[in-house]
Parts: structure tokens; C-alpha cells; sequence
């Protein structure tokens, strides 16, 4: 496969999101998921919304709907998707996170055939299935030393983190038209100020507000929440929606999945998480079910 301009922006966004991860792991130490999401989603919003100013400043005539499927996008991927991500990577840990991150493409994948008119062969199947089999060997645990909460809380997170990812690949399905159709910055500031809307009206709902501000006041790790979000929220999304634009989907989808490799490679040098050797074998296996869903 030759490294074209969308592959080379897939890549970049792999690495880019897996140091964002390893950020974000530790400045969950001192904000809540909700809280890390909404401040870090802020943050790329006001630097998307100087990136458009200064270079795309030409407001778009954007039919209706197109603007509520844009707003729908990042209401779905990135209020809810982002943090029930930030919360699954607390509960179960950046390198179990990273294996279930691996669904994402045959998520896309599925959506689109189901959505967009693409079509799924036996292979692709037999991928998903290979996916689903490397998560399980992650996440699965028979050690008698884990009381029964823990392995309770092991699921729930699992479950969680797969939530997280089916949300991401509906609003990226969602939002995948619109990139063709308008223009690409307008498109992904549009999609982030769809997700703070949803945030702002769960707090509005919540009655949090106060609560909330009380969080950013006790954060500890200022330097790795702003690292975080710079890279986890501004950057690896320019990067990630790029990808779509310029190369097919399923390329984009499964260069996004090495993002696996480098986060465990992260969590192992920076974070210092166990990795066991049943886990290398279900993020060989994942690794390759990725690459029978994405074959042509």
C-alpha cells in the first residue's frame, strides 16, 4: 500500500491519540472523566475556533441538516463517546483500553454497510470475530488473587470502553458525508461545539455546574490535562478526520488501530502497567482480525 497524504494523517493520528492516552491516564488522577472531557473539548473548540478564523474564515452555507447531522456527530462521539472512553481508561487501564479501541474499524466498517451502501464479505466478518476473541483474552481474568469486585469492575469497565467506541464510529459515520460535502475545519469545529452543547446541557440537567468548577481548582496535573487535550482533543482530531477525507475508510480505520500497539508501548515505558503474554496474543490476534475486516 503506498503512504499517501490520508494514510500518512492516519498514522500521525495513531501516535498523536496514544500519547494523549498516557496524559490522560494520569490527569484522571484529578478530574473526573466528564470533568477532563469538558475542559479538554473546550480547549480544542477555542483553538479550532483561531484555526478557522485565520484560515477558513468564510462562513458556509450549510443546509439544516447537514448542520444537526454535524452537531448529532459530535453530540454522539465526543460528549458520550469520549467520556465513557475517559472513563473505561481509569477502570481498566490504558493497555486493556487499547485492545478494545480495536473494535472500532469493524464497527465503522459494519455501520457503513448498514448506512452508506458498503458491502461486508465472509473475511471482514471472520475479522470482527477475531477482534472480539483478542478483547476477550485482554480483558478475561481466572486470577485467584482478584476478588470478585474487582473482576465485576474489570466487565463493567470492558463494557463501558466498547460503548465508547460503537459511539465514536456512529458519529464518525455521521460525519463522514459532511466532510465530503463542506468544508473540512468548519466541519470538525462545528462537530466539537456539537459536544460541548451536549456536555453544557447535561450539566444544566445535573445541576452540577458548581461541582464541576470545584474539580478544575483541585487539579494536580495541570501540564498532562493541557498536554492531553492539545494532543488528545485539537490535534489527533484534525489528524483523525484528514484521514477520512483524503483515503478510503477502512484504510483510515484500520492505520487508526495501531494506536493499540503505540498506547501499550506507552503504558509499558510510562505507566508501567503489566502486560501478560495471553494479552500480547489477543492484540496479535485483534491486529490481525483488523486486517481481514479491512481486506479487499
Amino acid at each position: 500500500m503506498n503512504l499517501g497524504i490520508g494514510e500518512f494523517y492516519s498514522l500521525s493520528c495513531a501516535l498523536v491519540w496514544a500519547i494523549a492516552v498516557v496524559l490522560f491516564k494520569k490527569a484522571g488522577e484529578s478530574l473526573s472523566p466528564f470533568a477532563l472531557n469538558l475542559f479538554k473539548n473546550t480547549l480544542a473548540a477555542s483553538l479550532l475556533g483561531l484555526t478557522v478564523l485565520f484560515v477558513s474564515p468564510a462562513v458556509p452555507a450549510l443546509p439544516p441538516l447537514s448542520l444537526l447531522l454535524i452537531l448529532l456527530s459530535g453530540w454522539l462521539g465526543i460528549c458520550l463517546g469520549d467520556s465513557y472512553y475517559l472513563r473505561a481508561l481509569n477502570q481498566i487501564g490504558a493497555s486493556r483500553m487499547a485492545v478494545a479501541q480495536t473494535l472500532y474499524s469493524p464497527f465503522v466498517i459494519g455501520l457503513s454497510a448498514l448506512f452508506l451502501g458498503e458491502h461486508l464479505r465472509g473475511p471482514q466478518w471472520l475479522g470482527a470475530s477475531l477482534v472480539l476473541l483478542g478483547v476477550v483474552l485482554v480483558t478475561w481474568s481466572r486470577d485467584p488473587t482478584r476478588s470478585a469486585i474487582d473482576t465485576r469492575s474489570l466487565r463493567v469497565g470492558t463494557a463501558i470502553g466498547v460503548l465508547s467506541v460503537l459511539l465514536m464510529a456512529v458519529g464518525i459515520v455521521i460525519a463522514k458525508p459532511m466532510l465530503a460535502l463542506h468544508d473540512f475545519l468548519w466541519v470538525v469545529w462545528l462537530r466539537l461545539i456539537g459536544g460541548l452543547i451536549g456536555m453544557a446541557l447535561i450539566v444544566a440537567w445535573r445541576r452540577n455546574g458548581p461541582a464541576v468548577i470545584a474539580e478544575f481548582r483541585s487539579v494536580r496535573h495541570w501540564p498532562q490535562v493541557i498536554a492531553g487535550s492539545v494532543a488528545g482533543s485539537y490535534l489527533s482530531m484534525l489528524l483523525w478526520l484528514a484521514g477520512y477525507k483524503y483515503t478510503n475508510a477502512s484504510v483510515s480505520a484500520v492505520l487508526n488501530e495501531t494506536a493499540a500497539v503505540f498506547i501499550v508501548l506507552f503504558a509499558v515505558l510510562f505507566l508501567h502497567e503489566r502486560v501478560r503474554p495471553r494479552q500480547y496474543a489477543g492484540i496479535a490476534l485483534a491486529m490481525l482480525g483488523v486486517a481481514l475486516v479491512v481486506l479487499r
